[in-house]
């Protein structure tokens, strides 16, 4: 350590005039580790958040129902045996109160908040090659410079509004889910219009109908969901799930997701039908996502069998609808069972058993305006009190443009970027040097604080590594990027998931720029342990595919 303190303290010699040696954006799951990385080695860095303090995500999304769908303890960051010692989750899958309590007790157990300073939207970021430095530009107008930048902004950290007509004009409270006031709201017999059915509307709508008058929910694309089947963990579960913490980190490891669930290895067309039903009994009532992840991996890749999966859902779910009609409606008919990401919900179908909830498809009777008191479909006009746009979110590369970032040459990353994220590694861009990327597109798709350490744990020897060096400077070898986007788009071949209209692929007409039915290749899908095995590789090999100065 005080060899590597040595080096980093020359480079923060030559250094000396630049505000910070490494600027990270965004103070969420993966900012707050990198910067506990960084102090730990005494470099000079400050975290900056839009914000008006930490949580990322948990800081954000408050509305109702807000919950992990991973298991509370596989969200644990696991660098510190004392922290695991020290924190009881509550929960099997925390609510975001508790969620949001433990990002901040371990910011304060490791004094991290000194580094962070919030409030500081980022603007633009400009790359000087003379300098090889980057210049950010903050919205209240101050400049700061900095050798490196470290993203962390989050895969789903910009919603999308939409853009109907007249939204200006109602005269009730509206916002999107992400948005939720953090000031607690009284929807006891208000009128709540829902727009969405995506995975924070299936955990919200349950909340919602317990209090509102009448919820109406508006459905363009019915979505498959699954029981999350939550329960407390009481005093001696937690114990004993911290005499296992290193065998539950490790399953994580091993697993596609990131999770503890891993696939049944037998065959789907090893096995006789009454036997798969039986696996699918016992998942369907289990917690988490092991319907999904610890389930047959033909159903990823073979249509048939992803058939007959969905078909065995479709049947549970008309199981919790009392009424065959709505059940059918509740049911998607474009996409089959775990193809795309599968939300976790408590109650989501049984909600529609209720008096006071309407299903309105969308898809047939289009939303054409908002009004002063409510809005229009091509078919009827309904008032409302309060209207939430559970939207969704522009995955992956939304976070990017929001910032104007310049690269080598004043190339701007939104134009490199306008078809689908270009990367290399997920962590680094061509012709954008010195920029590295915490959970970025291109990634492979996980378990978050998994998927985040790992993310840090690589690029933090990475600048050790340059720093030990003398080096100021990295660049992407072109064709290196170019081997590595063709590898993603690889991966995507084969497996159901290219199908989807998710945000894993872009399809998504919501999104301005984003041509709808066009792929944009956000993830690594090659699953975790393979992903990390490539970020191991790369390192071993004295950093392949850079170049530096």
């Amino acid at each position: 350590m005080a060899e590597q303190t040595t080096e980093i303290n020359h480079i923060d010699a030559i250094d000396a005039h630049l505000d910070y040696q490494v600027v990270v954006v965004g103070a969420g799951v993966s900012g707050i580790y990198q910067i506990k990385r960084l102090a730990d080695l005494g470099v000079r860095a400050t975290v900056l958040d839009a914000n008006a303090d930490l949580g990322g995500t948990w800081y954000n999304n408050r509305y109702p129902g807000a919950r992990f769908d991973s298991e509370s303890y596989t969200y644990s960051y696991s660098f510190s045996k004392e922290l695991l010692d020290e924190w009881h989750w509550s929960e099997q899958f925390s609510p975001q109160p508790e969620t949001l309590r433990y990002l901040n007790y371990v910011s304060d157990k490791f004094a991290l908040r000194q580094y962070m300073q919030f409030g500081c939207r980022v603007e633009s970021m400009v790359f000087d090659d003379d300098t090889n430095a980057w210049t950010l530009r903050l919205h209240d107008g101050r400049q700061m410079t900095t050798r490196f930048v470290i993203t962390g902004v989050g895969v789903l950290s910009t919603p999308t509004v939409p853009k109907f007509e007249g939204m200006a004009s109602f005269e009730g409270l509206s916002f999107h889910a992400s948005d939720w006031p953090h000031e607690p709201i009284d929807l006891t017999g208000k009128r709540v219009a829902v727009i969405g059915t995506g995975a924070t509307a299936i955990q919200l709508i349950p909340e919602v109908a317990k209090v509102a008058g009448q919820l109406t929910v508006f459905q363009r694309r019915a979505n498959w969901a699954a029981p999350l089947n939550n329960a407390p963990i009481s005093e001696s579960e937690m114990a004993a799930i911290r005499e296992r913490y290193d065998e539950i980190f490790a399953a994580c490891a091993r697993s596609p997701g990131g999770f503890e669930h891993e696939p049944d290895r037998r065959g789907f067309y090893d096995v006789s039908p009454e036997q798969r039903r039986e696996l699918w009994d016992k998942l369907y009532d289990e917690p988490g996502f092991g319907i999904w992840l610890q389930n047959f991996t033909e159903i990823f890749l073979d249509a048939t069998a992803n058939a007959e999966f969905s078909n065995y859902i479709a049947d549970r779910i008309r199981q919790r609808v009392n009424d065959p009609e709505l059940a059918d409606r509740l049911i998607p008919k474009d996409h089959g069972f775990g193809i795309q990401r599968v939300p976790l919900e408590t109650g989501y179908f049984e909600t529609y058993n209720r008096a006071n909830v309407e299903l309105v498809d969308s898809a047939k009777t289009p939303l054409v305006r908002i009004t002063p008191t409510g809005l229009e479909t091509s078919a009827a006009v309904f008032e409302f009190d309060v209207i939430v746009y559970a939207t969704g979110f522009d995955a992956f590369t939304g976070a990017f443009d929001q910032i104007d970032i310049q690269g080598t040459g004043g190339a701007r990353l939104r134009d490199k970027w306008a078809a689908g994220p270009e990367t290399y590694l997920g962590a680094t861009i061509c012709g954008f040097p010195n920029l590295l990327m915490l959970v970025g597109p291109q990634t492979a798709a996980s378990n978050f604080p998994r998927g985040a350490e790992l993310s840090v744990d690589w690029a933090t020897p990475f600048l050790e590594y340059m720093w030990a060096h003398g080096h100021q400077r990295f660049d992407i070898d072109e064709a290196a990027e170019a081997e590595w986007v063709e590898h993603v788009k690889h991966m995507y071949q084969g497996v159901l998931l290219r199908t989807a209209k998710s945000w894993f692929t872009g399809y998504n007409s919501n999104i301005a720029g984003h041509e709808y039915g066009k792929m944009r290749y956000n993830i690594y899908n090659g699953g975790g342990p393979r992903y990390a095995r490539m970020l191991r590789q790369v390192a071993d090999n004295d950093y392949e595919g850079f170049h530096f100065q």
